[in-house]
């Protein structure tokens, strides 16, 4: 039945895609002025949009082309952004939820090669949404890093700690900005307090980080919230102030980011010195994913994958148009270990 049920949501995958499309589009987040770009439709490509997509094609396309004995043999690692690439993203944070089409998918991918999430969510959040002990996380923009069992000791031992999980398998927890949280905690209170008047605001905690969403905020009062946030983060010198969709973070001033997350974790799984044998595929669709795909690039190995229907600046090599088009790259990646196990 699990089966039948898998290769029938493989099937209905494109419908999903062309419904998606037509019925929301896909909205990028505010640019360098800060105003909000209109919604791209995805069925109706301009010029800029297709020239852009020759530098940078689509990942499907890609996938068919090259598949094979191309990577028969190599090492394949998978690394996942959150929202706006397992989930669309929504109004409401709090329902950001990831279809079960979804969830299958990720689940059939870490069958066959390991998967990670990363995300700027807290840990604790992104695993609730998913729901899946088959794979890793990484929460805070990688601040929150539940790995595999590390013998890595090019990383401070302080930030690691081994325990194990619910169902007593042997696990590293690395929490590189630990000795923040308390006045992350503390920042956290005074930023409610401080965005209390403003309709709209909705401040979440992420353990290491802190997002301020102003999705329902109006656009007259977008100014003042974030003249707020910057005059309050004078007196937090230790923190920076970074844009994504629809959001504020702030996050402690450390060197540390999703690509650094990736590097830790390809290290801790044993990848870190397989040379060409060994292919990671990141997919992400915020400017804090950017940080992977350079350390992609600097690596010389792996595929970076943009999630966007909208041209922008990227170091990712491929695309993506919508969480849709990532499943269908899923779900293609799955049935092809498949067949490296048929073989």
């Amino acid at each position: 039945m699990g089966d039948a049920l898998f290769i029938y949501r493989i099937m209905v995958t494109e419908n999903m895609r062309r419904f998606y499309n037509k019925a929301v589009g896909y909205l990028s987040g505010p640019n360098s002025s800060g105003s909000e770009p209109s919604i791209v439709e995805p069925n109706q490509p301009n010029e800029i949009y297709t020239s852009w997509l020759k530098e940078h094609p689509s990942a499907l396309t890609w996938f068919n082309e090259t598949t094979g004995e191309a990577m028969r043999g190599k090492k394949i690692v998978v690394f996942l952004d959150y929202d706006g690439t397992l989930s669309p993203i929504v109004n409401d944070p709090d329902r950001a939820f990831m279809s079960d089409a979804m969830r299958c998918a990720v689940r059939e991918v870490a069958k066959h090669f390991p998967t990670a999430i990363i995300s700027g969510r807290s840990r604790d959040k992104v695993y609730g949404f998913v729901k899946l002990d088959e794979i890793y996380y990484a929460g805070s923009h990688g601040m929150d890093i539940m790995g595999p069992p590390s013998h890595v000791n090019s990383y401070d031992n302080k930030f690691q700690t081994n325990t194990m999980d619910k169902k007593g398998n042997k696990i590293t927890i690395f929490q590189p900005a630990q000795e923040y949280l308390p006045t992350i905690k503390k920042l956290l209170e005074e930023i409610k307090q401080k965005t209390l008047d403003i309709p709209g605001v909705f401040v979440e905690d992420n353990t290491f980080c802190i997002s301020v969403h102003y999705r329902h905020v109006l656009i007259e009062d977008c100014g003042d919230l974030e003249g707020r946030i910057h005059n309050l983060l004078l007196e937090y010198p230790i923190f920076h102030l970074t844009r994504g969709k629809k959001v504020l973070e702030i996050r402690p001033s450390i060197e540390w980011n999703k690509g650094d997350a990736l590097s830790y974790l390809l290290k801790t799984l044993g990848f870190s010195d397989s040379g060409d044998d060994v292919i990671p595929f990141y997919i992400g669709d915020d400017k804090t994913d950017e940080d992977a795909f350079k350390v992609l690039k600097s690596r010389g190995q792996g595929h970076g994958i943009v999630v966007s229907t909208s041209p922008r600046e990227t170091s990712a090599s491929y695309s993506l148009k919508d969480p849709t088009e990532v499943l269908s790259f899923l779900l293609r990646l799955s049935r092809w270990g498949d067949t490296l196990k048929s073989t």
